[in-house]
C-alpha cells in the first residue's frame, strides 16, 4: 500500500496541475478556434505548430524522460552526488548543442519540412503562411527541449508539480498573444501577405517555452544543479543515454508519431478544407482525458518501477503496473463512452464560436468519434512503456512502435484510397486507433512471455466490472441526450447547463454502479481522498 500511495499521492499532484494546464490549453485552442475556425489560416498555423508540439510530447512526455531518468536514478543511488551531478550537465549541455543545431536547420530548411508535410497535398502559394509560420515558431523548440531536460531531472527526486505546472504558463503566453491588444502591434511588423493573427500566436509559442525552461532553473539550482557548460561524448552514462533516447523516440512516442502522419495525409488534396485543424481539436479534446490522469500516472510510475528495478523487486514492478492500469480503465473507460456519446454538444458547447461554425463543428466530432474509440489503447500504451524503459530496454517498443506506425500509414492509405468517401477527415483518426490497440497488444504480449505473469486475470476482471458501469452510465447519457433536446438550445448557457447536466448524471449513475458492484477502483480512490485530508503532500511538498 505504500508504492500504491506514493504513486497515486505523485499521480494526484500531476493530475491536479495537468487538469489546470488541459483548462488553459483549452481556452488557447478556443481562441484559436475562435480567431482562425477551420479555415486555410488555421491549417497553416496548426502545421507549423505541430513540430514543436511534436518535441514536447516526444521529450517531456516520453523519450527524454525514459532514457535520462533510469540512468540518473541509478546514479543518485550507487554514486556520489557530485558524480551524479556532473552527469547530469554534460547531459544538458550536450542536449542543448543539439537543439540549437536542430534550431538553426528547421529555421534554414522550413520550406522543405511543409512540402514534407503536405506531400499529399495542395503546394505553392496554399502553404506560404505555413512556411512564415515554421520561421517564426521553430525556434521554440530549443527552449522545449531544455525544459523537459530539466523536467526529467526534477522527475527523477520525485518533484512533479512545477514540472507539471510549466505547460500552464506556456498557455497563457499564446492567450495573451491572441488578443487584439497584444497581436495587433505584433503584426504592425509582419509582411503584408502574412498579416494574420496566426502570426502573433506563433510568437506566444517562442515566448511560452522560454517561459517553461526559465522557472525550472530556481527549483534545480536549489537541488544541486550548476550550468557551468560540460560537454562530453564518452562519459559512459551519456553514451548509455544516448543509446537509449533513439528507441525511447519511437517506442515511447509513437501516438505522437502516428498523430504527424494523421496531419500528413488530412493534408491531402482529397480531405476537406480544415481537416487538420478539426483532427488538431479533436485530439486536444481526447488528450484532456489523456492528459489528466494517464499521463500523470506514467509520469509518476517511471522513478517508481526505475527504482523497483533497481532494487531487484520484479515482482513489485508487476503489481505496479497491474495497479495502474486498473486505476487509469477506472477512468479512460467510461471518458471514451462519454465523448463518442456526447462528442456533437461537446464541440459545439467548447469551441463553436467566432470562426468556428456548425460545419467545423460536424467535422471535429467525426473526426472525435473515432479518436475516442482508441482513448482506452492511449492510455494503456503510456503505462506499459514505462514497464520496458525501468528496464533500460528502449529498443522492444521502438520495433513495435514502427511496426504500429507502418500500420497506420497503410490503414491510412487504404482508407484514403478507398472509404473516403465514409470516412472523409476522420479516416486518419482511425487509422491511429487501430495502430495504438496493436501497439498495445504486442508490447503487452511480449513483456509477459519474457518476464511472466503481469496481473492480467486480475486486471481482466476490474475491466468487466468498469465495462458493466460505463454501459449503464452510456444508457443513462443517452436518453438524457434525447429528452433535452439539445438541439433546440439556442443559447450558450442553455446549452452548457444542458451538456454539464447529462455529464453529472452520466458520472453519478457510473460511481453509483461501481460502488454497487464493489470496484475496488472507487475504494482506491476514497482511500486517497481521505489520505490527502489526513495530510497528503502539498503543492510546495510536490515540487513547486
Amino acid at each position: 500500500m505504500t508504492t500504491k500511495g506514493q504513486i497515486l499521492r505523485s499521480a494526484s499532484v500531476v493530475a491536479l496541475v495537468t487538469v489546470i494546464s488541459r483548462i488553459c490549453g483549452y481556452l488557447r485552442d478556443q481562441r484559436i478556434a475562435l480567431l482562425l475556425g477551420t479555415s486555410p489560416a488555421a491549417d497553416s498555423f496548426i502545421l507549423a505548430f505541430r513540430i514543436p508540439a511534436l518535441v514536447r510530447r516526444l521529450t517531456a512526455e516520453g523519450a527524454l524522460g525514459a532514457s535520462f531518468i533510469p540512468i540518473f536514478t541509478g546514479y543518485l543511488r550507487d554514486q556520489p552526488g557530485k558524480d551524479a551531478w556532473e552527469f547530469a550537465q554534460k547531459v544538458f549541455w550536450n542536449l542543448t548543442l543539439v537543439l540549437a543545431t536542430l534550431t538553426v536547420l528547421g529555421v534554414l530548411f522550413s520550406r522543405q519540412i511543409i512540402d514534407l508535410f503536405t506531400i499529399f497535398g495542395a503546394s505553392g502559394t496554399h502553404w506560404n503562411l505555413a512556411v512564415f509560420l515554421t520561421h517564426l515558431i521553430f525556434p521554440s523548440i530549443f527552449f522545449i527541449g531544455l525544459a523537459a531536460m530539466a523536467a526529467a531531472i526534477l522527475n527523477s527526486f520525485h518533484l512533479f508539480a512545477l514540472p507539471a505546472a510549466t505547460p500552464i504558463f506556456f498557455n497563457i503566453a499564446m492567450i495573451v498573444c491572441s488578443f487584439g491588444v497584444v497581436y495587433r502591434p505584433i503584426l504592425h511588423w509582419t509582411p503584408a501577405a502574412y498579416r494574420s493573427p496566426a502570426v502573433a500566436l506563433g510568437v506566444g509559442v517562442v515566448l511560452g517555452g522560454a517561459v517553461q525552461l526559465a522557472m525550472q532553473v530556481p527549483a534545480l539550482l536549489r537541488r544541486g544543479m550548476r550550468f557551468l557548460p560540460k560537454f562530453s561524448l564518452s562519459d559512459p552514462g551519456v553514451r548509455r543515454v544516448g543509446r537509449l533516447l533513439g528507441p525511447a523516440v519511437a517506442g515511447g512516442g509513437i501516438y505522437q508519431i502516428n498523430v504527424v502522419v494523421d496531419m500528413i495525409f488530412a493534408a491531402s488534396s482529397r480531405m476537406p478544407t480544415g481537416s487538420i485543424a478539426s483532427l488538431y481539436i479533436s485530439d486536444r479534446v481526447v488528450q484532456l482525458v489523456l492528459g489528466s490522469y494517464a499521463m500523470a500516472m506514467s509520469t509518476a510510475l517511471l522513478p517508481t518501477m526505475s527504482h523497483q528495478f533497481a532494487s531487484g523487486q520484479w515482482d513489485e514492478m508487476k503489481r505496479t503496473f497491474a495497479f495502474s492500469m486498473r486505476i487509469v480503465s477506472f477512468i479512460t473507460i467510461p471518458a471514451a463512452v462519454g465523448l463518442i456519446l456526447l462528442r456533437h454538444p461537446i464541440v459545439q458547447v467548447l469551441f463553436q464560436h467566432g470562426q468556428f461554425a456548425a460545419d467545423s463543428t460536424l467535422l471535429t466530432a467525426h473526426a472525435l468519434f473515432y479518436y475516442s474509440l482508441g482513448l482506452p489503447a492511449f492510455a494503456a500504451t503510456k503505462l506499459i512503456a514505462p514497464m520496458y524503459f525501468s528496464t533500460h530496454d528502449t529498443t522492444t517498443p521502438a520495433r513495435i512502435g514502427a511496426w504500429a506506425l507502418g500500420i497506420n500509414i497503410v490503414f491510412n492509405a487504404i482508407f484514403l484510397l478507398f472509404f473516403f468517401r465514409t470516412l472523409s477527415n476522420a479516416s486518419p483518426a482511425l487509422a491511429s486507433t487501430l495502430a495504438a490497440y496493436f501497439n498495445f497488444g504486442a508490447l503487452f504480449f511480449l513483456f509477459r512471455k519474457r518476464y511472466g505473469r503481469l496481473g492480467a486475470r486480475g486486471v481482466t476482471a476490474s475491466l468487466a466490472k468498469i465495462s458493466a458501469c460505463a454501459v449503464g452510465m452510456a444508457a443513462v447519457a443517452y436518453f438524457a441526450l434525447r429528452i433535452s433536446h439539445f438541439a433546440d438550445a439556442r443559447h450558450l448557457l442553455a446549452q452548457v447547463g444542458l451538456v454539464a447536466a447529462i455529464i453529472c448524471a452520466a458520472v453519478g449513475v457510473y460511481f453509483g454502479l461501481a460502488w454497487l458492484l464493489r470496484c475496488e477502483e472507487l475504494g482506491e480512490f476514497v482511500l486517497l481522498l481521505r489520505r490527502r485530508e489526513a495530510g497528503a503532500p502539498s503543492v510546495a511538498d510536490a515540487g513547486i
